[in-house]
């Protein structure tokens, strides 16, 4: 019986798998179901062994065992079909990234070498109720590098630049500085005031270049969620010479058909963290829900841009990505999306897991092809 009520539990676990989570705390779980499913498949499978020999509720359990282990399963399965075609499409670009790569990793515990790099603590910017700090990871290459800019996600209004600190490792590793940023946070402070602490954060690492060993004409904004927004923005309203490239972790990119589809109530109040964010309601202030949209800004001459979205995210909907993909493509400018069809919000705070792997490898690959100019 016992064995019968570990699989049930195991079944309703794996459906997070193929459908979006419902509730805050299942989304949290569904982030592990996913990017560590090669643990769920092996305790699958163990409990389907374990007491096979009782045939007590022998058959409903192998049924439901089956289904589950599928599943889960299901995940590398479909992370190997996007891996291939990623590959493949990057390549194609000219820009082979020379991180391991390998399709066994997608369905056995696999663990990227992130090479810890040392990180350096600055201030960036002073106000009078506070001050802006960076971490910042020097190159693992000598000499003149691209710098990575890294503003963190939390809604606009919590989140710090500790976030995730395995994938600045790894790009430092791979021959780029990385400066992961605090910004001014909502309700006190709104937009556009994050973007412009980048702008800052891009006016101090100028004025220590030489300091620091950056080539200040190649520099890459990447953020995650609400810090994709911020990266988004920043990159296509700053018209700053020096910012080659951003890149978009599950972003919102247009934020009044953000605010007129909002996320599950269940999983979080997301009207309320706009209002927070923005001042009001759609009907208060529509005039900051236009400015704060990326999307609204695309034009011809918007930089390079690399968007990663799951298509499970019950949090920042996938057509966030999709429409503003669509927009990059309508004006010809050079853009990738990395559609991972299993992934949730987060999926990448295991850089080991099937979402992790080829988020990584396509960051580091469209780093290598934005920057290889004068990088």
């Amino acid at each position: 019986m016992i064995r019968l009520i570990l699989l049930i539990i195991l079944f309703l676990l794996s459906l997070l798998s193929i459908f979006q989570a419902p509730t805050h705390r299942l989304w949290l779980i569904s982030i592990l179901v996913t990017e560590y499913a090669s643990g769920f498949i092996g305790f699958t499978v163990l409990v389907l062994i374990a007491g096979f020999w009782i045939t007590k509720y022998n058959m409903p359990a192998l049924l439901i065992g089956t289904v589950s282990l599928l599943l889960f399963l299901s995940t590398p399965i479909r992370a190997a079909f996007v891996a291939k075609k990623l590959k493949n499409d990057m390549q194609h670009d000219g820009a082979g990234a020379n991180l391991s790569f390998s399709y066994i990793s997608l369905f056995t515990p696999f663990k990227v070498n992130t090479r810890h790099v040392e990180f350096e603590d600055f201030t960036y910017k002073v106000f009078d109720d506070r001050e802006l700090r960076m971490k910042f990871y020097r190159s693992r290459v000598k000499g003149r590098r691209p710098c990575v800019i890294v503003i963190h996600g939390g809604s606009w209004k919590s989140g710090n630049n500790k976030q995730l600190p395995e994938l600045n490792s790894l790009v430092a590793s791979e021959g780029y500085h990385v400066a992961a940023i605090n910004y001014r946070l909502a309700p006190k402070y709104r937009n556009p005031s994050a973007a412009q602490d980048v702008k800052d954060a891009l006016i101090y690492l100028k004025a220590n270049a030489d300091r620091f060993n950056i080539d200040t004409g190649n520099f890459v904004l990447l953020g995650r969620s609400a810090g994709a927004q911020i990266a988004l923005l920043a990159a296509y309203t700053l018209k700053d010479p020096g910012v080659k490239a951003v890149i978009d972790f599950y972003g919102p990119a247009d934020m009044l058909w953000g605010y007129s589809v909002p996320a599950k109530p269940l999983v979080m109040d997301s009207r309320k963290v706009m209002e927070d964010y923005l001042g009001g309601t759609f009907r208060d202030v529509p005039q900051n829900y236009r400015l704060s949209s990326p999307l609204l800004f695309v034009d011809k001459n918007s930089v390079p841009t690399l968007i990663i979205h799951g298509k499970n995210d019950p949090l920042v909907a996938y057509e966030h990505s999709r429409r503003l993909y669509k927009k990059l493509r309508e004006n010809k400018v050079y853009t990738y999306l990395l559609t991972l069809p299993w992934a949730t919000h987060g999926f990448d705070y295991n850089i080991n897991g099937p979402g992790g792997l080829l988020s990584t490898y396509s960051v580091i690959t469209f780093l290598k092809k934005v920057c290889k100019k004068n990088g």
